[in-house]
């Protein structure tokens, strides 16, 4: 059986002197503390997702992700709590000779059964190469499943991910809802979710995501609610150099937050998160009055 969620998630307040001085709260949104094996934004996009298989009588659940992906380790356990097989297609062929690390070795402790592909062969089965789509293929390769996109963002994860502005009592037109973006699905269910004047912001945390991930996200809007919503946007400047990358000003911002919050951060999505909203409250983007809820979406990684 699958443990219950913490629900709603904590809301804790930030506010430190430089947001003060701006005129500006933050307050973080805990779902990193939601699930003890599901956490974060993992959690809100498979549980419909999950529901939809049972429902549909899957067996076999199919997904994509890199070498230490929070998304495979997450349906990995998600699965084996609910008796269903996994299998994890991983990025990167190389990876197949070498030693776990230690969030494959997690997915593989679960049951989920990894298969390595080259780039290539990863953008072709993920369906974003041109030609055959992924779907078709995968189907006839691992038989009757399941399949979730990397990242698990699909038009029933970001139904799940709107219910993050509904546990934000009193959202209202001084009120920006943030979080970070790598495949655009809780950016586009906090969209959606959020009340009349209240704003999402995303902060994208792969470079060279301009207009891909605006696309991505008003597609999920479309397949989800079949229409689009104007009251998103996402900060493309803080990226720290690429997916997966930690640049030594990005740790060292982490380290302090954590000493003066006692919070700690996961570095590839929410350390990158604050310190944008750091940065943009610094240079006085966000008007006098304003609201920030920054959503925690994940767990650090074990040290």
């Amino acid at each position: 059986m699958l443990e219950p969620a913490l629900l709603p998630t904590p809301l804790v307040d930030c506010t430190d002197e430089a947001y003060a001085r701006a005129g500006v709260e933050l307050r973080l949104k805990r779902d990193d503390l939601l699930h003890p094996t599901v956490p974060g934004n993992k959690w809100r996009k498979l549980a419909p997702n999950l529901a939809a298989a049972v429902e549909q009588g899957h067996t076999r659940l199919l997904t994509f992700g890199g070498a230490y992906s929070t998304h495979l380790r997450a349906v990995a356990a998600a699965a084996g709590a609910l008796g269903l097989e996994s299998v994890g297609l991983v990025r990167g062929e190389e990876l197949a000779d070498r030693p776990r690390n230690w969030s494959l070795r997690a997915a593989e402790a679960a049951g989920m059964r990894l298969e390595f592909l080259t780039r290539a062969e990863y953008r072709e089965a993920t369906g974003r190469a041109e030609g055959e789509h992924g779907t078709d293929a995968l189907l006839r390769r691992w038989g009757p499943c399941l399949v979730l996109p990397e990242g698990g963002s699909n038009a029933l994860a970001a139904v799940g991910a709107a219910a993050i502005p509904a546990e934000l009592p009193g959202l209202g037109e001084r009120d920006v809802v943030c979080c970070p973006v790598g495949t655009g699905g809780t950016l586009a269910g906090i969209a959606a979710g959020l009340p009349a004047g209240a704003r999402a912001l995303g902060v994208a945390v792969l470079r060279g995501g301009e207009g891909y991930l605006e696309a991505e996200v008003t597609r999920l809007h479309r397949a989800a609610y079949g229409r689009g919503f104007d009251n998103w946007r996402i900060d493309h400047a803080h990226h720290g150099g690429g997916y997966g990358r930690v640049p030594a000003e990005l740790a060292a911002f982490a380290e302090r937050f954590e000493r003066r919050h006692g919070i700690p951060l996961e570095r590839r999505y929410v350390a990158k998160l604050l310190a944008a909203l750091a940065d943009l409250t610094a240079d006085g983007a966000f008007p006098r009055g304003t609201r920030l809820t920054a959503v925690v979406t994940g767990l650090p990684d074990p040290r």
